[in-house]
């Protein structure tokens, strides 16, 4: 391991700003199985963006056949070099740098290490993406890349340890599924052997080949194909890399491959080219990228059976795909507020809870009382609008656990949310936290004893421990699912309210809840009584007394966070 770089610093000229949009130039870092790309752009004032420069390194991050369980020490080294040289890129121009991973860091055993060793070495944060979330991505990135917004279509992105299919229409997503197939998961699991001048890809590891991916994309062909397509789109390396191959077959240029279309057939003919071909002989191949000699085969039959299992009779190659549409949203996040990612991420977690939550106009309550004791107690926890959304979403679908059986629903609801298909927009941290909120709406308090809790690092423990404390108190408030109370109003004061509450924290100030009823004659008895009972776990993360109390405290009061 080399030693360590300090972290990048602003936009001043000494390195790339890294996680937060503070120039108007961005940076984004796709770190793939294969390879890593880097795209630079500024933002245009369409809402679009221009393009600086770009960067390719073939890092081959991933290895396996089956599950892609370890990043070898040599990969991490490779990959971390690689991002030294795109951070220098990117700093150059001063730009902010976003990074994204995908299936070879997803399925990391040791993505841990790997992750820690980036930040250590080179500043620079990695989000670890679903592939369900890589999919919604490309697809932003192909709607900058091709005139189809109107039109629906299937986008097809090989990976090199999985690929990403997805039908939508505008800006709406029909249907989305990822499959752990890609090419240099097939490479090394039927074509590794093949080396030097003398070894032919025989037709027996074709065929077995073949049979293997027909037999993984089955599910998902099933159900992504009563949505059909107006347009099939291909938008990966591997798929690029075909198209300039067939491009040079028509006499055309094999570097001019966005927008370029090939069909079925041309498709076929280049693969038996392929599979007839030597490593040496698929070099001397006019298009062909030297880079991908050795995996093209196994990415060439995953499209074939693409084709023939999605009733492809055509495709039509996107230069822009994860990067662009991980640089786009971005950019539209900051130039809108945030709000768009926002509302997207909010209405999947609504939908969830209303398709999974016996009584999700309950959830609605949670939420918007969850908010308020954020809002009301900001001074207190000090966490930023990032986790006021998560606590938001997690108040949202907290009970989708219900839908497989009452107890232990809590435990269901984790599962759920942590692997639901529905919940895109999120970085892999991000659903994880989202989970362990929404988990924690009960029962046990988070434990080192909990295997997922324990994994956080320490800040987020705090974080989950704070917002599964505020919602808790707020699931309270809403006991009789009546949505009796309308607000909250939050003091701190010096000593209890009344002689009779428990006094947890001996010295420690009192953290007041009075909560609001929607009309005056209400009785609050109830909200008050659950409320009080579900308030430990939000007194302890906040080193504080809470009592929640109907009327008017008396007593020396002092604004939230004031009171020591």
């Amino acid at each position: 391991m080399s030693a360590p770089n300090p972290p990048a610093t602003g936009s001043d000229g000494a390195g790339p700003t890294v996680d937060r949009l503070d120039s108007p130039v961005l940076a984004a870092i796709d770190l793939g199985t294969n390879s890593f790309h880097m795209i630079v752009a500024r933002g245009a004032p369409d809402g679009g963006f221009e393009v600086i420069t770009t960067q390719k390194d073939m890092v081959r991050l991933g290895r396996g056949s089956g599950e892609m369980k370890r990043l070898t020490p040599e990969a991490m080294d490779r990959g971390i070099a690689s991002l030294k040289r795109m951070l220098a890129v990117a700093a150059s121009y001063g730009a902010t740098v976003f990074a994204v991973a995908t299936s070879a860091v997803r399925e990391a055993r040791n993505q841990a290490e790997f992750l820690d060793r980036v930040k250590a070495e080179t500043g620079l944060s990695v989000d670890v993406i679903s592939g369900f979330e890589e999919a919604r991505l490309i697809h932003l990135g192909v709607l900058q890349a091709l005139p189809v917004f109107d039109k629906r279509i299937l986008i097809v992105d090989i990976g090199g340890g999985s690929t990403e299919l997805l039908v939508g229409e505008g800006d709406s997503i029909k249907a989305v599924r990822s499959v752990k197939l890609g090419s240099i998961r097939l490479t090394d699991r039927f074509f590794r052997a093949e080396t030097g001048n003398d070894t032919v890809t025989n037709t027996r590891r074709v065929e077995r080949c073949r049979r293997y991916v027909r037999s993984i994309l089955a599910a998902a062909a099933h159900d992504l194909e009563p949505f059909g397509h107006e347009i099939a789109i291909g938008s990966s390396g591997t798929i690029l890399a075909l198209g300039s191959l067939i491009a040079a077959r028509r006499g055309e240029d094999p570097a001019s491959t966005n927008g370029l279309v090939f069909t079925a057939d041309e498709l076929a003919e280049l693969i038996d080219r392929l599979a007839a071909s030597t490593v040496a002989e698929r070099l001397s191949m006019d298009g062909m990228d030297e880079r991908r000699v050795d995996i093209i085969v196994g990415g060439a039959l995953l499209l074939e059976a693409v084709f023939e299992m999605l009733g492809v009779t055509a495709m039509t190659v996107s230069n822009y795909a994860l990067r662009e549409g991980v640089l786009y949203d971005r950019l539209s996040a900051h130039q809108r507020g945030n709000t768009r990612l926002s509302d997207l991420r909010r209405s999947n977690a609504l939908r969830l809870s209303q398709q999974l939550d016996p009584d999700s106009r309950h959830t609605e309550v949670c939420a918007r009382l969850a908010v308020r004791l954020f809002d009301e107690t900001r001074s207190l926890h000090e966490l930023g609008p990032e986790d006021r959304e998560l606590l938001d979403m997690a108040a949202l679908v907290h009970n989708v656990g219900l839908s497989i059986s009452h107890a232990a629903h809590h435990q269901h609801t984790y599962y759920i949310v942590r692997n639901s298909e529905q919940l895109t927009g999120f970085t892999d941290r991000e659903l994880e936290l989202l989970a362990q909120i929404a988990r924690y709406h009960r029962r046990s308090h988070p434990s080192q004893r909990h295997a997922e809790f324990a994994r956080l690092d320490r800040e987020d423990q705090r974080r989950v421990r704070i917002l599964a404390g505020l919602l808790r108190v707020a699931i309270g408030l809403d006991r009789g699912h009546q949505g009796s109370v309308g607000d909250v109003v939050v003091s701190v004061f010096d000593r209890p309210p009344t002689a009779d509450i428990p006094q947890t924290f001996p010295d420690r100030p009192w953290l007041i809840v009075r909560p609001v009823a929607v009309d005056s004659g209400l009785d609050l008895d109830l909200e008050i009584y659950s409320a009080q009972e579900r308030s430990g776990l939000l007194a302890e993360a906040l080193d504080l007394n809470l009592a929640v109390v109907d009327g008017s405290p008396t007593g020396e009061s002092h604004e939230p966070g004031r009171a020591d």
